[in-house]
């Protein structure tokens, strides 16, 4: 059953024929190859495309090796355009090609190539686009399945499978596996042999323990505002070992970079400014995280919010942490400053959204709790609390839009509405 993957497939076809190499990056088992070789060729012929004219190669495979060696497979490139017609070369895990830039920067020269490439995480991540290609790369990024796209091929109902993908994550390769037992064996396989050993090999690691003990840390810690200095000293009186926030920094950016994780920045909504620490870190799978901690740790409250962010995310926004600082006074009378925690500032273009992730509003007093922060912003954009259980998106007296995570998941437009 076919996966459409259309967010995806829309931005490689608005940037047909731009004269950049279209990079498609993401954590392994995304999507990235399915996406290119499969929907967009696919797309490409339902316009017209004479088959002829898309030519593709995929370096992993054994029928393959021998195009890993640029002296063979440019001129097997050049062969293939016969005409003046447009062509369009897809090329799968393009870091195993040697001299991999020069041959790619050369085919963009060509008036009638359209260049698309998929590169692994191990060797072809998001910076290596920017300082290999000068200018010359054109990035899509691609997340492992949105719930929406999930629940298109899920058999069950939207409650079902939002605990399945809340569990399991959204890697595409999940729906193959009938039980639970064989998912878990997928996923904590790929996280330590696939994922961890491309970091390991990639940074040429010494201590591969220290490594996964930090991810252990962040997998336990998802939506916790931390720093390198506060989990250096937790290394110290938790794990009784000495590891500097310098290294422990390092590992981070490793993280980040190899698309295991991601991070939210604090922002002073009212003072318009970052605050550079602490930072909140998610996963960019819950799969892969719940997998690290081998499916111990299950908190729906912080599970939900993870997952919102990579919605977020996956749409397109810029997404911080907000801070509000509010003036109050304390038992004695006392003036004190506070500061007050909004889960999500998102940002795209001219759009802003306040939103708050409440697995449950029980009471009036949890709501007025929830909405507190975003009474105080001070201007006039969107207000919203997704909470699991609503009857219908409404807003309350004060403006702020209480949303189900049904409703926001499965419409890519909900935030608008």
């Amino acid at each position: 059953m076919e996966i459409r993957r259309d967010r995806y497939l829309n931005r490689l076809l608005d940037r047909r024929q731009n004269g950049l190499i279209k990079v498609v990056t993401g954590m392994r088992r995304c999507g990235k190859s399915y996406l290119l070789f499969k929907l967009f060729r696919k797309s490409l012929l339902s316009e017209g495309v004479d088959e002829s004219h898309i030519v593709g190669i995929a370096f992993d495979t054994f029928e393959n090796r021998r195009f890993r060696d640029p002296e063979v497979l440019y001129p097997y490139l050049k062969e293939q355009i016969r005409d003046g017609g447009m062509y369009y070369v897809l090329l799968d895990e393009v870091q195993l090609l040697g001299e991999f830039e020069a041959v790619l920067n050369g085919l963009i020269r060509m008036e009638n190539v359209d260049v698309y490439v998929t590169g692994s995480n191990a060797r072809f991540l998001s910076k290596d686009v920017i300082t290999e290609f000068r200018g010359r790369g054109d990035e899509v990024r691609v997340y492992p399945l949105s719930f929406a796209e999930f629940m298109s091929v899920y058999p069950g109902s939207k409650r079902d499978g939002f605990d399945e993908y809340m569990l399991y994550g959204g890697l595409p390769m999940i729906r193959n596996f009938p039980t639970a037992e064989q998912k878990i064996a997928f996923l904590k396989s790929l996280l330590e042999e696939t994922y961890i050993s491309d970091i390991v090999g990639r940074y040429s690691i010494r201590n591969r323990s220290e490594l996964e003990e930090l991810l252990n840390i962040l997998s336990s810690a998802i939506g916790s505002l931390t720093n390198p200095e506060k989990l250096s000293a937790t290394f110290r009186s938790v794990k009784k070992k000495n590891i500097s926030s310098n290294t422990i920094r390092r590992y981070i950016e490793y993280f980040c970079d190899s698309f295991l994780i991601d991070s939210a920045l604090r922002y002073d909504v009212k003072g318009k400014k970052y605050i550079d620490t602490p930072v909140k870190y998610y996963f960019t799978d819950m799969g892969l995280r719940n997998a690290r901690l081998n499916f111990r740790q299950l908190e729906e409250t912080h599970a939900m919010e993870n997952i919102i962010f990579n919605e977020l995310k996956l749409r397109g926004f810029n997404v911080d942490v907000g801070v509000i600082t509010q003036n109050d006074t304390n038992g004695n009378g006392s003036s004190v400053r506070r500061q007050l925690e909004i889960d999500f500032v998102c940002n795209l273009a001219s759009k802003r959204y306040y939103i708050q992730s409440a697995y449950a509003l029980p009471d009036a007093a949890k709501l007025e709790q929830e909405k507190r922060s975003l009474t105080l912003t001070g201007d006039f954009f969107k207000r919203i609390i997704l909470t699991k259980d609503a009857p219908a998106p409404h807003y309350t007296e004060d403006g702020i839009l209480i949303m189900g995570i049904y409703d926001f998941l499965l419409n890519e437009n909900s935030l608008e509405s």
